[in-house]
């Protein structure tokens, strides 16, 4: 996978404005499944065109539902890349495997970029030095997809000063730079453990990308 080329097709995302227009639900996942063999911008456009047509869809409604989904599972797909490429990760082999995406020293994890949340009710410099109540919230309150679940997991935060944090999953240099540092000097000491719903543990951390 090229970093430098699919940095420069998800920032062609970033001239519109984050919006849905609908919770994300499993029917219009399946209106848009075609992004996740799309990497190029332009390629959506005809792909999303003839959907509208077929199901009789709202164009705008459509639009903004797959270039949110294609921009959220393209940076996904970079980021899970430049785990597999630092030294001491095993990935996964079972790449049908929901919950674990690669090991580390041992420990396996799922990975997830997040948004700094709003509803965190409490400020970033805060979240950094309480890590693990932010760590709590995220796995409190994930959205109930595919990928719901309380096993370990990686996450990493999105923060940019100015607000729009969505942007930063695109900025996949920086990503790469902080996961390779983070992966440096990782020891499983430094894990979050919790007990949630099924009495097994959970091992968590957080990569923090700001700008």
């Amino acid at each position: 996978m090229n970093l430098e080329e699919i940095e420069n097709q998800l920032k062609n995302r970033l001239k519109y404005p984050y919006k849905w227009y609908r919770k994300q639900n499993n029917i219009w996942d399946g209106y848009t499944n075609f992004i996740y063999n799309t990497n190029k911008w332009e390629a959506l456009i005809p792909l999303m065109a003839k959907v509208v047509e077929r199901e009789n869809l709202d164009k705008k409604e459509l639009f903004y539902y797959a270039i949110n989904r294609w921009y959220n599972f393209w940076s996904a797909m970079a980021i899970e890349h430049v785990f597999s490429t630092c030294d001491g990760i095993v990935p996964e082999k079972n790449t049908k495997n929901r919950w674990i995406d690669f090991c580390l020293q041992g420990v396996s994890f799922d990975h997830k970029t997040s948004v700094f949340p709003k509803g965190f009710n409490h400020s970033f410099e805060y979240a950094k030095k309480n890590p693990r109540e932010l760590i709590k919230w995220l796995y409190k309150n994930q959205s109930n997809q595919q990928r719901h679940h309380f096993k370990n997991r990686l996450f990493i935060v999105v923060y940019c000063k100015n607000g729009a944090h969505w942007k930063l999953k695109s900025e996949l240099k920086l990503i790469e730079k902080e996961i390779k540092n983070y992966v440096l000097n990782f020891t499983p000491h430094q894990l979050q453990k919790f007990i949630f719903t099924d009495q097994t543990e959970t091992f968590s951390d957080i990569i923090w990308i700001e700008k």
